[in-house]
């Protein structure tokens, strides 16, 4: 397996890293057996429409974290392997990550997804305050 246009993905890892950008996922897919870049934007709801039963999919997403007095740009690499995945595929699929995280190297939490709900703002939101450690917000915002 190989990354089509590593440059490309690589310009839109950046694009997501920047905090001058608004832009805060790229979604890369399989075409045959090559990983592309697909997308990417900054409405949430379009980058969850990338992920169906039928495909295999990296999201590389941007969400704010903290507390009040603290808050830090996170990212999440997410794996998705949709139900109607044959087996064949879904094994491949964490050997060709290694390929994709030449690319896409720095994410504070990382998981495999195969239900919506793991794709949800509040999922992905709690999945890297977990991989942040402790969260000492008082609950009170100026």
């Amino acid at each position: 397996m190989t990354l089509t246009d590593k440059q490309s993905i690589r310009e839109a890892y950046d694009d997501v890293r920047d905090d001058k950008t608004e832009t805060n996922w790229c979604i890369l897919k399989y075409e045959g057996d090559k990983i592309s870049l697909e997308s990417r934007g900054v409405d949430m709801d379009e980058f969850r429409s990338h992920f169906t039963d039928d495909q295999r999919v990296f999201g590389f997403v941007r969400m704010f974290t903290g507390d009040e007095l603290s808050r830090r740009a996170k990212f999440a690499l997410i794996s998705w392997v949709g139900h109607d995945v044959g087996a064949l595929k879904r094994a491949k699929m964490s050997t060709d990550k290694a390929s994709v995280k030449d690319v896409i190297q720095n994410f504070a939490a990382e998981y495999l997804a195969s239900e919506k709900s793991e794709l949800s703002d509040e999922y992905i939101r709690e999945v890297l305050i977990k991989a942040g450690g402790a969260n000492y917000g008082t609950g009170c915002r100026d």
